[in-house]
Order: structure tokens, then C-alpha cells, then sequence
């Protein structure tokens, strides 16, 4: 296998691909959730033809991009200052800072009390507390999605919780779901989104016509959850 790094012109954008050739029959185009393009072509392709061929595809692939980049979460810069506001369920608290003996996260009316040790920096208690709710949160949306796809073969899957900086959420091969502990500040709706957007992905693997009549049949209306999900975290 032999790969090369290349680049094309559409208007005044470049796309950058992976150009990488191998023994196969066909020329494949493949996007990644990163947004990175790999192009696989035959040892024996001229490529010419090849570049021709990517060109043909440029509003295809930069299609896939933006709906991957659309999918990555926001991260904002957070000080963790008193009156700085933190979104949880999809709604905005301001933060209080109480100096404590012991570390607790409480939630009272529309603010998050941080009680932290003196050596304890508050982000690190915000960021336990968000994960423990992220588990018990994510795991009831599975809950209660799950018997919609009851006639799609599937098994019920694990969920982890794992920090990813362009992902909501993914699935392995083995039919764990994977989401990012970030989505525990959207909206309930839009973590229901993410949910079963992955719970598709373990019947589709792709973004094809055949995903997105699935989504579209179990979660009608997906893009509004989406794009809220989009537009609020920031």
C-alpha cells in the first residue's frame, strides 16, 4: 500500500485527501467524522483520472464534512468564577463558589453551589459531578429508547462515557455506544438524539438513505433536537 498527501481546488477552497493506492478493482471516497478525506484507488490508476474523479465528488464531500463538523461539540473556555454561567439539561445556572470541607455539587434555584476543599480546584468537582450525571442521565435515554428499535435485532447496548473534542458521541463495532459527558449541558431532547442517532449507527453503520429513514421513522422530529443541540451550547 502506498498513500500520498494531495489537495483540490473548488472555488476558494482547498480539500485536502489522503490519496492511497491499492489492490482493488474500484476508485472509493470515503469521509471520516474528523473531517479528513481518504481516496482509494487501484495500483495501476492514472492520476489524472483520479483528481478528476475527487472533483466530481467535491460537493458530496464537503457535504459529508459539514454534517460530521455539525455533529462536534462546542467547547467554550470557562473560568469558574462566581456569577459565570453552566448549562446542565439545558438550561443556564450561574456558579457559586462556597470554600467547604468537603466537595459537593448542589443545584438551587437557577444556580450550581460548588463546596470545595481550599486545595481543590472547582472545575474538578463541576467536571465529577457532570460525569455522574452524564451516566445516570444517558443510561435512562437509553432506557426508555430502547424498546423502539425492539424489532431491529439489536442487543441492548453499554454505554461509556468518554471526553471527546469533536464528537458527541460513537459506536464500536462490538455495539458499545460511546457519548461524550459535554452533552449532559443540552437538552434532554437533544441527548435523546444523540442516543438514538447512535442506536441507528448499530443497524447502519453509514450515513446513507437507509440511516436516515430509520432516525427519521423513530424520531420524527430529529433535526429540530439537533439543531438546538447545535446552537446551544456556548
Amino acid at each position: 500500500m502506498v498513500s500520498f498527501q494531495k489537495h483540490i481546488k473548488y472555488g476558494s477552497k482547498e480539500i485536502d485527501y489522503e490519496l492511497i493506492f491499492q489492490d482493488r478493482k474500484t476508485l472509493g471516497i470515503k469521509v471520516f467524522p474528523e473531517g479528513n478525506v481518504k481516496v482509494f484507488a487501484p495500483l495501476d490508476s492514472d492520476t489524472d483520472k483520479i483528481e478528476t474523479k475527487v472533483k466530481e465528488k467535491v460537493r458530496w464531500i464537503m457535504k459529508q464534512q459539514k454534517e460530521f463538523f455539525s455533529y462536534h461539540p462546542l467547547t467554550p473556555t470557562r473560568k469558574y468564577i462566581n456569577g459565570e454561567t453552566h448549562l446542565y439539561l439545558g438550561r443556564q445556572y450561574k456558579l457559586m463558589l462556597v470554600e467547604a470541607t468537603n466537595n459537593e455539587v448542589k443545584l438551587y434555584r437557577g444556580k450550581i453551589i460548588i463546596s470545595h476543599k481550599k486545595n481543590t480546584k472547582p472545575s474538578t468537582v463541576l467536571n465529577k459531578w457532570y460525569k455522574q450525571k452524564a451516566t445516570e442521565q444517558f443510561n435512562t435515554v437509553l432506557q426508555s429508547k430502547i424498546n423502539l428499535f425492539k424489532n431491529y435485532n439489536i442487543e441492548e447496548p453499554e454505554i461509556s462515557i468518554r471526553t471527546m473534542s469533536k464528537r458527541w458521541g460513537s459506536c464500536t463495532a462490538m455495539g458499545k455506544v460511546i457519548l461524550n459527558p459535554e452533552l449532559i449541558k443540552a437538552a434532554k431532547g437533544s441527548i435523546e438524539y444523540v442516543v438514538i442517532h447512535e442506536l441507528c449507527h448499530l443497524i447502519h453503520h453509514n450515513h446513507n438513505k437507509a440511516f436516515y429513514e430509520l432516525q427519521e421513522k423513530i424520531m420524527p422530529d430529529w433535526k429540530k433536537w439537533k439543531e438546538r443541540l447545535e446552537h446551544s451550547l456556548v
